[in-house]
């Protein structure tokens, strides 16, 4: 509006000057022109101002919504935190009803001095109710042999991957041989007897048997007709499978297993299941324990946890490890493959212990194994060799006579 009164102003102003220029001398021309000039320099200053004001006008609006905004946020943040405080505030008064409750609660002192004295008696039955059932191992299942020399070496066949596993069932009276291959597989070949596995032209022919949930590793074993295996994506659950339906017996979760694989030269392998003549045995690394390996000693018919032995034996450069009549042996090698050596054991009995193992060769073939399974009835070691099936025969003597080097 300012803007135009200026306008109309100029404009009589510039007319009115005019008719002065055209009757005027030439003195009043010069002067008229003077002023004409200065009327176009504040007409554009004017013009300056006018734009000026204009954005100042507009950046005061938009501080001004600005301002509205912020206090739009700090009216819901206020509200936050006022539900906040209320919150805290009914926690605070349930925690002190609680308190109260609590110190209503709270027995005397002689009654916790009882119920210590209790849980203590409850302790000691249980250490008592182990010792016991570890001298059952000891005297019902009385074995007294020990490895003196593994003898020779047969290779018997060539199948499936570059790792697995295969075995006999160690059951009295059974022949059949059973062989999963790879590290990770649901499927389990089972042969009436060792000669229709290393004859491809006998008969029957295998049974190829698909089990409930995949297996992880090579550590699985036959026993009783039922095989016993690492369930494949779980750290420490052993399966009880009944070969004649293929149906879960049992199953049950090792404490303590399953942190790290049993042998660093087998990484894939993190529970070892293994048979001899006490029965069902499951060997394992504890990181707790330097990560030295563990033998647990289960209940084949429930899976239960017998007694569990610490061993010196360490897990590092190990590639396998079986039990004869309670006493471990562990097999060591390279990662870059060479000849197996027996170097640590452990007898669950102490009839055979030192500082010092000796050192037992295996038959010289430079390869590692992925697996080894004693045969208690045969007195045999089945060990997977680079993808070879072979048996080594051992022999064995009292623990007395063993002789130590």
């Amino acid at each position: 509006m300012s803007y135009r009164v200026h306008s109309i102003f100029f404009l009589c102003l510039s007319l009115t000057l005019g008719s002065v220029w055209s009757q005027g001398s030439p003195q009043d021309a010069f002067i008229l022109q003077y002023l004409e000039r200065r009327l176009a320099q504040v007409e554009e200053r004017l013009s300056i101002c006018e734009q000026s004001t204009a954005g100042v006008t507009q950046k005061t609006y938009d501080l001004s919504s600005e301002i509205r905004s912020y206090l739009s946020t700090l009216g819901i943040l206020r509200s936050e935190v006022r539900s906040q405080v209320d919150s805290v505030s009914v926690r605070l008064e349930r925690v002190e009803r609680e308190l109260e409750y609590l110190e209503n609660k709270i027995p005397p002192q002689s009654n916790i001095e009882m119920e210590e004295a209790l849980l203590e008696q409850q302790i000691q039955a249980a250490e008592l109710d182990q010792l016991q059932k570890k001298a059952r191992i000891k005297v019902e299942k009385d074995c007294n042999k020990a490895l003196s020399e593994i003898k020779s070496l047969k290779i018997v066949k060539k199948t499936g991957d570059t790792h697995g596993c295969w075995f006999k069932d160690p059951t009295e009276g059974s022949a059949k041989v059973y062989l999963l291959s790879g590290i990770r597989n649901r499927t389990l070949v089972e042969y009436p007897s060792l000669r229709s596995f290393t004859d491809r032209t006998a008969t029957p022919q295998a049974t190829v048997l698909q089990l409930p949930f995949q297996w992880q590793g090579t550590g699985h074993v036959v026993y009783n007709g039922f095989i016993f295996y690492h369930k494949a994506d779980t750290p420490n659950q052993i399966m009880k499978v009944d070969l004649l339906n293929g149906t879960v017996v049992d199953s049950t979760l090792l404490p303590g297993a399953g942190r790290l694989p049993v042998y660093s030269l087998n990484p894939n392998t993190y529970l070892d299941l293994a048979v001899d003549e006490l029965g069902l045995w499951v060997i394992h690394a504890d990181p707790e324990y330097e990560g030295n390996l563990v033998i647990t000693k289960l209940d084949k018919g429930n899976l239960a946890v017998e007694y569990t032995w610490d061993t010196r034996c360490r897990s590092r450069d190990a590639e396998g490890a079986f039990l004869i009549c309670g006493t471990l042996y562990v097999v060591y090698n390279t990662r870059y493959g060479g000849r197996s050596t027996i170097q640590c054991f452990y007898d669950i009995r102490d009839t055979v212990h030192r500082d010092e193992s000796p050192v037992m060769f295996f038959p010289k073939r430079y390869t590692s194994h992925s697996s080894i399974h004693y045969h208690p009835g045969d007195k045999q070691l089945y060990a997977w060799d680079d993808g070879y099936q072979t048996i080594y025969r051992v022999e064995t003597q009292r623990h007395d006579q063993v002789t130590v080097e």
